[in-house]
């Protein structure tokens, strides 16, 4: 495998929270952090993940700034079509949406999405030019039952599957614990290290090149006390924010921690 240096991404994803008011205020409060920490902050991609209904309204405010949008979910069906309720990934691109969470462990638990429909809404994520942030991770249950491993290599594989390492190029995956997601428990610095590894060792044993620059994220309870600790880790490649984004200042301090990496 070709170490590759990978710039480090953080991503805050808002779940169901925010108004047009709170959005502007927060999107203005993280591009001042940013700005005030430049020299630092600029070595770090960051993204932020608002609902569907309020991305046009971030967008606006954000394109002036350094921070790239993406949406929390899209159709695994290419739009348009006869999809009621759904979001097709061409819609979010010609809001200028640069990436997609798919997978993200409340879709699974919450509304039955299976691996092979995560895998499908990553093609047609791809297919229509937006960077999928696959989300992966296991139970409390799987966990103490010693299936971590093989809970992620079978989320993982149904991805490869259907689109084949060489779209992992063009992608991010997140391993997100779903014992350590807005429960204020997280992974040990070693844990995290631990999945990454075995994720970028997945991947390598196909591709050696895409393994080597492929961007690992840790999610889960994420925070400014904890992100240089995890994002230290040779295979963590920054992070996938819930609660912590949503104040500008925490969000920030979680940026400028990662790109001390």
């Amino acid at each position: 495998m070709i170490v590759i240096v990978r710039k480090p991404l953080v991503a805050g994803n808002w779940k169901m929270h925010g108004s047009r008011a709170s959005n502007a205020a927060l999107v203005g409060g993280i591009a001042a952090g940013l700005a005030r920490n430049a020299p630092l902050t600029a070595r770090c991609d960051v993204a932020i993940f608002p609902t569907f209904v309020h991305l046009e309204s971030v967008a606006a405010v954000a394109a002036a700034t350094p921070i790239a949008w993406g949406a929390q979910d899209c159709c695994a069906e290419p739009g348009p079509g006869a999809y009621t309720g759904e979001v097709a990934a061409s819609s979010l691109q010609e809001l200028g949406c640069r990436y997609v969470l798919v997978g993200h462990s409340e879709r699974r638990a919450l509304y039955g999405e299976s691996d092979e429909l995560v895998a499908r809404k990553f093609v047609a994520a791809q297919a229509a030019g937006l960077v999928p942030v696959l989300c992966v991770g296991e139970t409390l249950a799987e966990r103490d039952r010693d299936e971590t491993h093989a809970v992620v290599a079978r989320q993982l594989g149904a991805v490869l599957e259907r689109a084949g390492v060489a779209a992992l190029a063009r992608a991010v995956v997140a391993y997100e614990p779903v014992w350590a997601i807005g429960t204020g428990r997280t992974a040990t610095p070693a844990q995290a290290q631990d999945v990454h590894a075995f994720i970028r060792g997945r991947i390598a044993a196909l591709d050696g090149n895409i393994a080597g620059s492929v961007r690992l994220l840790y999610g889960g309870s994420v925070k400014a006390s904890n992100a240089h600790e995890l994002c230290s880790m040779p295979d963590v490649d920054g992070g996938l924010v819930g609660g912590a984004s949503l104040n500008a200042e925490e969000f920030v301090a979680i940026v400028a921690a990662a790109a001390r990496k």
